[in-house]
């Protein structure tokens, strides 16, 4: 069967879904891993057979129906896992009813959640679809298991030190595109219209977020001037500017500002977490860390449910006693079960059985399996066509530092970095691995950001 996976942001998503794909080529399935425009190249030269179509979401505006509706006339198959999740806001009916709709559930052959919350207001709000509504959890959690720690090893750049992980979560107020461009992508994607609160949130994110990363640098400062002799490692969120954490943070003795790959290796080799109002706090505590949650003033708007997790404080003193008393028990080795039961609130978001949510979803996709999903598609044309657009591309970049006005289009992709060839075959080796997969997985890179994995038994 084909299998294409949509990826929006690589250094959240791609690991995941590697896992994904890894898994549904040794069970026998030709696995497309890619950004939306290789997907859309390959859609609309008729090179890609028709398969499922794995989408990030299915937020109810209309280029996504029509693309989704586009793909189903032409026997394709839409599942889909918002990377989203809504781990962080207390229930689930507005995300329910912005993210979703009848119209894209309706289009969708299975609708994969993250926990129980989740698939019970998905099924309570969409009642005529509740049997294509599943809880599986996420690949990316997967991924924060201890059983995957060899697959992560050492991130690049870790500091000699033991460090402190700082995670940010600021991007309303230190985003990549400017703030305007982001109200407006919200705006015309429906949000504001389906949800009208959204709007004066936006803002109220945006104000706090600028307390948060102000209070944040002075917390640094301090930790830096006053510590047992670790180091601090700052990780911007993936849409902040890295570049504004440079400045803000220039001169700090041994302190670090990482934003390249993964989280979760960073997650895994430091000696604990900080954040506020982070989705790393729930991979933290999944993966036996120790979390600071900091919170140094009222917030109105960024109350987030994993700000309810770890050691919360709100002073600097608190803050130093409380990191430096984690430090002393990691050297002294007794921090290892330092999470002893899991809260309720995660069980609640987050479904984490024995299986494997990257199992359970391939496994529901070839209950979804019939005639037409499994035609050969043109893989070796598509490769072709990419090299003669990344030529193209590789001009147009060029021509813009000339002439920045007629050829904008041709702008960096922020969310997705290329891949390197070697860098993807040893990540889909060590799955390999870990998963003690027997069955030989062949893996190509087909573009800068299209990935093909599959039995190497298929041509």
């Amino acid at each position: 069967m084909n299998i294409y996976i949509n990826i929006e942001i690589s250094v959240r998503e791609l690991d995941g879904k590697l896992l994904l794909g890894t898994i549904a080529a040794a069970r026998g399935h030709n696995v497309i891993i890619s950004d939306m425009s290789g997907i859309d190249r390959g859609l609309r030269n008729k090179f890609f057979a028709p398969g499922i179509f794995h989408s990030k979401c299915i937020t109810p505006f209309d280029a996504k129906i029509n693309a989704h509706q586009t793909m189903i006339n032409n026997g394709f198959v839409i599942t889909s896992l918002d990377e989203e999740a809504n781990l962080q806001m207390t229930g689930y009916d507005e995300f329910s009813k912005s993210r979703y709709s009848e119209k894209t559930i309706g289009q969708s052959s299975a609708v994969f959640c993250w926990g129980k919350e989740d698939l019970k207001m998905l099924k309570q709000i969409y009642p005529k679809h509740a049997s294509k509504i599943h809880m599986t959890c996420s690949p990316r959690v997967d991924l924060w298991r201890s059983f995957f720690n060899d697959y992560w090893g050492k991130p690049n750049g870790m500091p000699k030190k033991p460090f402190l992980l700082i995670s940010s979560n600021t991007a309303y107020a230190n985003p990549i595109k400017p703030f305007y461009e982001n109200i407006n992508f919200t705006d015309k994607a429906g949000y504001y219209k389906r949800e009208p609160k959204l709007f004066e949130q936006d803002f109220g994110n945006a104000s706090e977020d600028y307390l948060k990363m102000y209070y944040f640098i002075k917390a640094i400062k301090y930790l830096s001037k006053n510590n047992n002799g670790y180091d601090i490692v700052l990780r911007p969120h993936p849409s902040e500017n890295i570049e504004s954490w440079k400045v803000f943070l220039k001169g700090i003795p041994n302190v670090h500002v990482i934003q390249e790959g993964a989280i979760t290796p960073w997650v895994n080799k430091s000696f604990a977490v900080m954040h506020n109002g982070c989705t790393t706090g729930f991979e933290a505590i999944v993966s036996n860390k120790p979390l600071i949650t900091y919170v140094p003033f009222k917030q109105n708007y960024s109350t987030v449910l994993s700000n309810q997790l770890g050691s919360r404080v709100e002073t600097l003193e608190e803050l130093l006693k409380t990191v430096n008393d984690l430090f002393s028990l990691n050297k002294e080795g007794n921090d290892k079960n330092i999470n002893k039961t899991m809260p309720n609130l995660i069980m609640d978001k987050l479904n984490l059985d024995d299986e494997l949510a990257a199992e359970k979803i391939v496994k529901i996709w070839e209950s979804l399996s019939r005639d037409g999903l499994s035609k050969t598609s043109n893989f070796s044309a598509f490769q072709l066509l990419n090299k003669l657009v990344e030529f193209r591309d590789s001009i147009g970049f060029f021509l813009r530092k000339i002439f920045p006005e007629r050829f904008s289009r041709f702008r960096k992709d922020l969310k997705f970095e290329p891949l390197e060839r070697n860098d993807i075959y040893n990540r889909v080796n060590k799955l390999q691995g870990i998963l003690g997969i027997q069955e030989k997985v062949e893996c190509k890179l087909l573009a800068k950001r299209t990935i093909l994995i599959k039995p190497n038994n298929l041509t």
